[in-house]
């Protein structure tokens, strides 16, 4: 497996190089609204320490991640009024990752609508603003 690249686009969110639509944060994780959504609140859990996918996280690093994941899946399902949720993980190309940082994405799902395909478009920012308000203030 190639080692941990410290310039992927989750590294650089992470240093503040680039922007996201922050919706939780504490001392391991960032949670951050996926700019190209398969869903409405689409959100990208990211552990803080530097891991490239499940298969060279800590145990107690990926326990940060999962608990971020539960909490903002929760949020989401008030948020949205959302009938069930999808959490997702894909770990090196083969099993479907392509940021390889490791992420969990958490998507709020509503019965008899499909998700996007992935990277099919970039959502408006205001909207992307609109539902990190809304999960935040789900969040409490």
């Amino acid at each position: 497996m190639p080692a941990y690249d410290p310039q992927n686009p989750f590294a650089k969110i992470l240093r503040g190089e680039f922007p996201c639509f922050k919706v939780y944060e504490n001392d391991h994780v960032l949670a951050f609204l996926d700019i190209m959504p398969r869903a409405p609140g689409h959100t990208l859990v990211i552990p803080k320490a530097p891991a490239r996918n499940i298969l060279d996280i800590t145990p107690d690093d990926y326990a940060h991640v999962a608990r971020a994941a539960h909490r903002i899946a929760a949020a989401a399902i008030k948020a949205y009024q959302a009938d069930g949720i999808t959490v997702q993980q894909f770990s090196e190309p083969a099993g479907g990752q392509v940021v390889f940082h490791l992420h969990m994405h958490v998507m709020p799902r509503h019965n008899g609508v499909s998700l996007l395909p992935p990277a099919s478009r970039k959502e408006d920012a205001k909207v992307l603003e609109d539902n990190a308000t809304k999960l935040i203030a789900a969040l409490g």
